[in-house]
């Protein structure tokens, strides 16, 4: 276990491509925590940031990764099909995670996975392909339901953290949590919409991400 702070820009080979990172781990770190975004956003999301600097808090290293190229990303913002290329981003996100444990600076950490909008349904597959290592979910305004195949699969516990006001994906989160058989919780974020932008609403989903994966990746 580290006891001073490690904070690099990372850059991890998959596929003939680099894919570039933040890590930052704090001393004493009970867990890492590789976030997976979708929808357009990336590394640099306020949002993102947010909920990471909460988890940093709480001692749990995070990874922030962009799944897509800077060129992927150009050609997505235009046809938007990449970001719901969920194999793709599965596939990235799980390869990921086999660099983590290989690396001496978090192969001793438990890894868990923060998805959000499409990278929600990436971490329930790579969960899903790699049961022995992934030990925590949480999913913040996510479509789960995309992974539907794999949702029975899934060994990790998991979190669906829903806005009260994000009509539609309420209802998409539910079936998914029907389909998830192991030990789950959805959580509904009063008044909120997709994005959490409202006063107080992204510290309650800070909040109930950080105890979700405390008590998992003890």
């Amino acid at each position: 276990m580290n006891q001073t702070q490690i904070k690099e820009e990372i850059y991890i080979p998959i596929d003939h491509i680099l894919l570039e990172g933040e890590l930052i781990i704090p001393p004493q770190a009970r867990g890492l925590v590789l976030f997976a975004h979708g929808s357009g956003s990336s590394r640099y999301s306020p949002r993102n940031q947010f909920v990471a600097n909460h988890l940093r808090e709480a001692h749990l290293g995070t990874l922030l990764i962009d799944l897509l190229t800077s060129e992927e990303e150009k050609i997505d913002l235009v046809t938007r099909e990449l970001r719901f290329d969920i194999e793709l981003l599965a596939k990235r996100l799980k390869e990921m995670t086999q660099w983590l444990l290989q690396d001496k600076r978090t192969h001793a950490l438990k890894i868990g996975y923060f998805g959000s909008s499409t990278g929600a349904a990436a971490a329930m597959i790579a969960a899903a392909k790699l049961e022995k290592y992934v030990q925590a979910v949480v999913s913040r305004g996510g479509r789960p339901d995309l992974a539907s195949h794999y949702l029975q699969q899934v060994k990790a516990p998991t979190l669906l953290i829903v806005g009260g006001a994000d009509s539609g994906v309420i209802e998409l989160n539910h079936e998914a949590f029907d389909l998830l058989t192991v030990t789950k919780k959805m959580e509904i974020v009063p008044n909120a919409t997709h994005l959490f932008e409202e006063a107080g609403a992204l510290e309650q989903v800070a909040e109930l991400a950080s105890n979700w994966f405390l008590k998992y990746l003890q």
